[in-house]
């Protein structure tokens, strides 16, 4: 059986150290022992003494602490009571690799308090030795370094991130960058070396006014956070919008110490939202707009003349015996007619006009800030246009109606009298206005 060592308490009486021979200097060497007790019962680093084969003869109040177990239910035991299970065999082949040769061995361990909670371990155990250099004892002295490992592991992750696909940008308090990383590079165009100092002015498109940059600061100031849809230049000089969250970064006080910017191109995704939308307002057949844009058009030109008290003019027109065509040449032929026809009214447009796919083959055509007699001479332009041009199946005529905005007019109100305007058209011979 191990003889165990009893050490006395920290604040032990003085008759605790009666046992100590004490005849060269007996208050000197009792009073510098009591001193050196206390000071290892007390130091905030967990101290243990352990005989040679490993048993722990004594733990201070530091160890006792960090383990959660009682002095009781130390000493005696070896460490493996303390083991995770965690730490590879190679440490502790060589802990007793070093600790045998007479060397004192130092290394970190993964350990499991009482509770079963893991943590870090900082050891460094010394052999002590006889007259005859023979270990007789070990004593450790361990630091709980598992605050420093989470925060190294939290310090990779950040730096993980930071070399992620979306560009992060880190600027100090007053906006001058610090810190970019790859993808920050690979977007912008900009070396870390080209923006490290500046301020991200120089980044700027031009396309968003004071009141935009007046809103971002003030939310980074009121919420610490602002993100949304801003366009950037390039060291190329070419706009692109990102999606850019930007948050302010404060130190214990309040202050703000850092600005991290993080953002990714939606130039990609902006096209696909733009050929979608283009998608959902044109007639696949045409490439016209279709029924449900000219509505929403003709709408809005509607509330815009009542506001601002302009004018414009709309046609409604179709085919005059289109069915004969198809019953003819097929529909094959029918939709090529359809399409050329279109490509032949476009050519006579301005970039402000609309012209739209009613339905099989009747058109409608918004003219926005037209007179009747301008959109009048338009119309018969577009009669002889078509009726001279060569398109699929031979010659064709078209029929017009034709009508103004007049104060107090609904978007049905107009269509209603292009639509009379256009049937009187047919029932005069067809081929008018």
């Amino acid at each position: 059986m191990t003889q165990q060592h009893e050490f006395p308490e920290g604040d032990a009486s003085p008759d605790a150290w009666d046992h100590i021979d004490a005849s060269g200097s007996p208050g000197t060497l009792v009073q510098s022992l009591k001193h050196f007790y206390t000071a290892v019962e007390h130091s905030p680093m967990a101290t243990a003494i352990t005989d040679p084969s490993g048993r722990l003869l004594y733990v201070n109040l530091r160890f006792v602490d960090i383990t959660g177990y009682s002095r009781d239910e130390l000493i005696g035991k070896t460490c493996s009571l303390i083991k995770s299970g965690k730490t590879s065999p190679e440490t502790y082949r060589e802990l007793w690799q070093t600790l045998k040769a007479g060397n004192i061995w130092r290394g970190e361990m993964l350990n499991r308090r009482k509770c079963g909670e893991e943590y870090w371990e900082y050891e460094v155990i010394t052999p002590i030795k006889d007259e005859h250099d023979k270990v007789i004892s070990f004593i450790t002295v361990k630091e709980d370094i598992s605050e420093r490992k989470r925060q190294e592991e939290e310090l990779r992750l950040l730096a993980t991130a930071f070399e992620t696909g979306q560009a992060t940008l880190i600027a100090n308090a007053e906006m001058r960058i610090e810190r970019v990383n790859q993808a920050f590079v690979n977007i912008t165009g900009y070396t870390a070396d080209e923006v490290v100092g500046h301020t991200p002015r120089m980044f700027k498109s031009g396309r968003h006014d004071a009141s935009f940059y007046a809103g971002l600061w003030q939310s980074l100031t009121v919420k610490g956070h602002w993100q949304g849809e801003i366009w950037n230049r390039n060291k190329r000089g070419e706009i692109y919008p990102v999606w850019q969250s930007i948050t302010a970064v404060k130190g214990e006080s309040g202050e703000v110490r850092h600005y991290v910017s993080v953002f990714h191109n939606i130039a990609e995704r902006k096209q696909v939202e733009q050929a979608l939308v283009h998608e959902a307002s044109r007639d696949h057949l045409t490439g016209a707009a279709n029924r449900r844009a000219f509505d929403r058009s003709l709408i809005t030109a509607v509330r815009l003349a009542e506001k601002e008290g302009g004018e414009f003019a709309m046609m409604l027109f179709d085919i005059d015996h289109f069915k004969a065509v198809n019953d003819t040449h097929g529909h094959d032929v029918g939709d090529a007619v359809l399409f050329a026809l279109t490509d032949c009214v476009q050519r006579r447009l301005r970039k402000t006009d609309l012209l739209a796919r009613w339905g099989g083959e009747e058109f409608t055509l918004l003219l926005s800030g037209t007179p009747l007699n301008g959109a009048l001479q338009l119309a018969e332009r577009l009669r002889s246009d078509v009726a001279s041009a060569e398109l699929p199946g031979g010659a064709i005529t078209i029929s017009i109606g034709l009508t103004l905005y007049q104060p107090g007019d609904t978007a049905r109100d107009l269509l209603m009298r292009a639509d009379r305007a256009l049937y009187r058209a047919k029932q005069g011979g067809r081929n008018r206005v």
